[in-house]
């Protein structure tokens, strides 16, 4: 293994402690004081989403130091609005993160063995994200966050995507889109080259530095008006998300790179 390679191995190391030891400390610190210094629960979950924003901010910051990553976001302006719907794909476990970091008091829809895990529950509680338990309920909570005027983060294929492989979405986010009337901001995200994807190990070092590329693309608007079943309503719009996701990353992937965000 080339001495570049060991660091940034030890880098990806190093955040991963970092990582944990701050889910830790919102959890086992944070959160318990925000319970009893703040009754009011929207309030309790406002002030965590923001120091979580701030917390990946820097953890961004740390793993671009460390020369784990490079990163470039495009247009994340669109993402400075409140009361977004923003499906993404999911190339890699860190997604979320730089989601999250550029999106001010953001919700978000996590798998629920996360809520379980002792180094995310505390956050994932303490910040009132939404987990994937539940259908009904959490078109519920969808519905309740959007109407407040959160902005909502959802990966609709479920699971990361698969390397070299189309995407298929599932039809959760289509469902929140139809049941609130809310346009769909899409995120493309490519990471190049792969790494923390399904199935792979955090010490699968890649052999160059990984470079992460956000794009946030025009509000997908749709038409619900018609008389079509929900049902039926929910599987085009999946359909056409995942077409237009597909035609729009085949479309990022031929363009060069660009300057990476300061």
């Amino acid at each position: 293994m080339s001495l570049n390679r060991w660091l940034r191995g030890l880098g990806t190391a190093l955040s991963f402690i970092a990582f944990g030891i701050g889910g830790l400390f919102i959890g086992l610190v944070v959160a318990p004081l925000l319970s009893i210094c703040v009754r009011d629960n929207e309030r309790r979950h406002c002030l965590a989403r923001r120091l979580i924003q701030r917390c990946f901010r820097a953890f961004i910051r740390m793993m671009r130091g460390l020369g784990v990553l490079d990163y470039q976001f495009d247009h994340q302006d669109r993402l400075q609005r409140s009361g977004l719907l923003v499906l993404a794909n999911h190339p890699s476990l860190i997604d979320v993160v730089f989601l999250l970091a550029h999106m001010p008091h953001a919700n978000c829809i996590v798998k629920g063995r996360l809520a379980n895990n002792p180094f995310t529950r505390g956050p994932i509680r303490a910040a009132g994200y939404i987990t994937n338990n539940e259908p009904e309920a959490v078109l519920e909570a969808a519905e309740d966050s959007l109407r407040k005027g959160h902005s909502l983060i959802l990966f609709p294929e479920g699971t990361r995507t698969k390397p070299h492989q189309p995407i298929k979405f599932r039809r959760g986010g289509a469902n929140i889109a139809l049941r609130t009337g809310t346009a769909i901001t899409p995120v493309l995200i490519r990471c190049n080259p792969t790494t923390l994807t399904k199935g792979e190990p955090w010490y699968h070092i890649p052999a160059g530095k990984v470079r992460m590329e956000l794009r946030v693309l025009h509000d997908l608007p749709f038409n619900d008006d018609n008389q079509q079943p929900t049902g039926q309503l929910a599987r085009q719009l999946t359909k056409r998300l995942s077409d237009h996701f597909n035609r729009e990353l085949e479309r990022f992937d031929h363009e060069p790179n660009m300057r990476p965000d300061a």
